[in-house]
């Protein structure tokens, strides 16, 4: 078997998950598309994990978070949503990149250590069933399944459904945003029930406004969740 890999290694090298650049191992960044990758390391915001400037002990927030308090108890983000940070959910979410998904988990696991605590079980927002139709797969569910394998923490892909087929969001206000998103998301009849007295991490691609991210904590407390937290793959407009 190690004479195989090795022989499709020469035949097929790996390269960066990024551009034909070839990479130590399979699913790495070559180091140009490293350095445009904007991971967010240091201080972050405890609610939504944007980076934040300075140096302070305990926890710190964001303007955003201070003046719209969170559903959810704390948060992280892997990458900013720019440049390679943007490219990289753009390929995953519309472009079937599900190869780079155990990368993204991988940076996910890395950046959401504070929140995926033993016991925690893992939770995709839902897409709808009708976006399923065209997109054939939910990237959220994909990276909380990823995040599962590398973690050893239980992933309930269905734990949550959309009750309803919501607009885009591209273009809308906070307050548009938030109003598009009420009451969109519900637990699911069959086993919603599973996150009663849990834990819980919700998984999802990007974080804009929050207001996806917070239909689901609402329809996490009431399946019965006992704390939930947030992990995404990219926050955008927090820039370091």
């Amino acid at each position: 078997m190690q004479q195989l890999q090795r022989a499709l290694a020469l035949i097929y090298p790996d390269q960066c998950i990024l551009c034909e650049t070839r990479v130590s191992e399979r699913g790495g960044l070559c180091a140009a598309c490293w350095r445009e990758t904007p991971f967010i390391d240091g201080l972050v915001c405890e609610t939504c994990g944007a980076s934040l400037p300075g140096d302070a002990d305990g926890e710190v927030y964001c303007d955003d978070c201070i003046v719209m308090p969170r559903p959810w108890e704390a948060g992280r983000a892997a990458l900013a949503y720019r440049d390679a940070g943007r490219r990289i959910v753009l390929a995953l979410k519309h472009a079937d990149r599900l190869d780079i998904v155990p990368s993204c988990a991988g940076w996910m696991a890395r950046a959401g250590a504070h929140v995926l605590v033993p016991g925690t079980v893992l939770v995709p927002v839902p897409a709808h069933w009708t976006r399923l139709l065209s997109r054939r797969y939910n990237q959220a569910a994909e990276l909380s399944r990823a995040l599962g394998r590398q973690t050893g923490l239980e992933c309930l892909p269905s734990a949550l459904v959309r009750s309803r087929r919501t607009q885009r969001q591209d273009g809308m206000t906070v307050e548009e945003r938030f109003r598009n998103m009420e009451a969109s998301i519900r637990p699911s009849p069959k086993v919603g029930d599973r996150l009663s007295g849990r834990d819980v991490c919700l998984v999802d691609d990007v974080m804009t406004s929050g207001a996806t991210l917070a239909a689901a904590t609402a329809a996490a407390h009431d399946a019965g969740a006992e704390r939930v937290c947030i992990l995404v793959l990219a926050r955008v407009g927090k820039a370091p």
